[in-house]
């Protein structure tokens, strides 16, 4: 005989913690103010706390989910939603921009799976030109990386990366009792607004990724050791930048400015 699919227990494999606060539930989604002609799209909506309340205000709705036994028990929630659709697949390897249309960007919604979440949002980042904005549950630390400044103990690579690319909020903390079972973490929710234009852009966006990511691969050294690899000569004139820092006390500002001087156009 088969378990009821509201029986579903949360999977370790699959990093699930299912949000059961429904006040907390109320407030992530009058943060993200969903109106009936977006293009929202749902990362892991586990059963469907978050789903209902978005499609009572917009009722096009793609959600994606890796756990396929969850996937019965969604079909049968919101069946009477006409635009209701699921991926069953795994958002590190989905395609967004499929999803994208013609004066519509995409809105992405998601309490993101800790042990994926900041290559999940590399990869997310990539298709920032079709997103209007994104909203996501992801551990505190995580969110406090991507919203950190210069100096802080959790700047980084991620903060340079998802600041280039977008604005950064944290907008409030969400407790373990929350949910189902509790994390031994804290969570937060955070929104990114992809930039229209990058605040300082670069000639060679992935030559600041190599930039960013050496820099920080040594990060208690200075920084002309810690870039020693890129086989640069950094005593040359033309850059501006205070080498004998640490990583984590340039801007990005410093980093796109020490970029197009390493590699000009």
């Amino acid at each position: 005989m088969s378990k009821h699919p509201m029986d579903h227990r949360a999977r370790k494999r699959f990093g699930q913690n299912f949000l059961v606060d429904e006040r907390l539930i109320s407030r992530i989604v009058r943060s993200i103010a969903p109106r009936a002609e977006d293009n929202l799209v749902e990362i892991g909506p586990g059963k469907g706390a978050i789903t209902e309340l978005l499609l009572e205000h917009c009722e096009t709705l793609n959600v994606i989910e890796l756990d396929r036994d969850l996937i019965p028990l969604l079909l049968a929630q919101f069946a009477k939603y006409r635009d209701f659709k699921i991926h069953q697949t795994d958002a590190l390897k989905f395609d967004f921009s499929t999803l994208a249309r013609e004066g519509a960007p995409l809105r992405i919604v998601g309490n993101l799976p800790y042990n994926i979440s900041t290559p999940l949002i590399f990869h997310l980042l990539s298709y920032q030109r079709k997103v209007k904005d994104m909203h996501f549950m992801l551990q505190k630390e995580v969110v406090e990386r991507l919203a950190a400044s210069p100096g802080e103990k959790n700047y980084g690579r991620l903060s340079i990366m998802a600041q280039y690319y977008c604005a950064v909020e944290n907008l409030f903390e969400v407790p373990p009792e929350s949910f189902l079972p509790a994390p031994k973490v804290d969570s937060a929710i955070v929104r990114l607004t992809p930039h229209s234009e990058p605040p300082c852009p670069v000639h060679h966006i992935e030559k600041l990724e190599l930039l960013v990511r050496t820099a920080f691969s040594q990060r208690r050294k200075t920084l002309r050791n810690s870039l020693k690899s890129l086989d640069v000569d950094f005593s040359a004139d033309e850059f501006t930048i205070d080498l004998s820092k640490r990583a984590e006390n340039l801007s990005l500002a410093d980093y796109t400015t020490l970029c197009n001087q390493v590699w000009p156009l």
